[in-house]
């Protein structure tokens, strides 16, 4: 039986590609000289079959859930603290907040499962498809039922939101970048230690805690762990099941990815193992201070846009890079040929 997120992503048009690469290369600027920029704008050109690509319609959605590991004490924070940001996320106070409230960008927040329901808050969807996950230390974090329920509630994001062409995913919940090492360390076969960073300020001490959590979580489930579904049910997270499902619907909508952080990252790596079709629809915001980031960047041969030291997540640093996509457009369209501006082109 085949499932939805199977079905495949739009796939980039590479005689677009071509004219891309001959257009960059005959703008009024040495070639290869805006970097990344011309990497960013050639791809998009690709995956919307189109000479003049854009990223003006922003959706950004928060994606919200608990996590049963937090058990065992790997957070400098209680549990609470998910559903006290989500209140935080509405009345606009975080900092994804701001910078979505900047940009003029769609903004939702999606609660898939905080241990406690909600009151109703604005800006904020009841989505919950269970009072947070289970310790994955223990057993599996989601069954197979809850697994696809949070999957469906990123596609239903998708397919709900209005006229869109680029999609930024955040997270919150306390415990996930425990979750987020135990996927990177599944995916990438590293060791705990090279994939767990101090996430929200944990001390050395729960430094070591952390990292023996994710070894003993990876040695529970490794044999089990046949597909990128069953990695993400068994150690993932439902918000972070929720990213994924999103990206993998983005993708086969034809809708621009821009992935933030560690969490977000891990989600795109579950995405990309469940559906490897969507991979060329997903751009990399930053790589984060948390050390696993850039090793799982480099796993998914991923080239970030920025790096700030940023260890917030939300969005937060795709956020910030929005503007550097949409630049990218605006440069491949709007620059002058050297024929166009009449300028001599030098000497290849």
């Amino acid at each position: 039986m085949s499932h939805w997120y199977e079905d495949a992503a739009i796939v980039p048009d590479e005689d677009i590609r071509a004219a891309a690469l001959q257009r960059q290369d005959s703008l009024t600027k040495p070639k290869g000289s805006l970097g990344q920029l011309e990497k960013v704008a050639v791809q998009l050109a690709a995956n919307q079959h189109s000479n003049t690509p854009v990223v003006d319609k922003p959706l950004i959605a928060i994606f919200a859930g608990d996590h049963g590991v937090t058990t065992e004490g790997v957070s400098a924070y209680p549990q609470s603290v998910t559903a006290e940001m989500i209140r935080n996320f509405s009345r606009g106070g975080a900092a994804i907040s701001v910078l979505a409230k900047g940009l003029g960008a769609e903004f939702t927040v999606v609660n898939v499962g905080t241990v406690y329901a909600l009151e109703d808050l604005p800006n904020v969807q009841d989505r919950r498809v269970g009072s947070g996950t289970q310790n994955m230390c223990v057993t599996e974090a989601m069954d197979v039922e809850q697994c696809e329920a949070a999957l469906a509630v990123g596609r239903d994001i998708i397919d709900e939101a209005g006229d869109i062409n680029v999609f930024i995913g955040g997270e919150m919940g306390i415990g996930n970048t425990t979750s987020a090492a135990a996927l990177a360390v599944a995916h990438t076969r590293l060791s705990a230690t090279a994939m767990v960073g101090r996430g929200t300020g944990i001390s050395d001490q729960v430094l070591a805690k952390k990292s023996a959590v994710v070894t003993r979580a990876l040695s529970k489930h490794l044999a089990q762990m046949k597909n990128g579904l069953e990695v993400l049910r068994r150690i993932g997270g439902f918000e972070i099941a929720a990213l994924a499902g999103a990206y993998i619907r983005a993708a086969q909508k034809g809708i621009v990815v821009l992935v933030d952080g560690y969490i977000c990252t891990a989600a795109a790596m579950s995405a990309v193992k469940i559906n490897p079709s969507i991979r060329p629809w997903l751009f990399f915001s930053h790589c984060s201070a948390e050390p696993g980031h850039g090793r799982l960047l480099t796993k998914l041969e991923a080239e970030p846009l920025l790096q700030l030291d940023m260890r917030l997540g939300e969005g937060s640093g795709a956020a910030l890079a929005l503007p550097i996509l949409q630049a990218a457009c605006h440069l491949h369209n709007q620059m002058a040929s050297f024929d166009e501006a009449g300028v001599s082109r030098g000497n290849d």
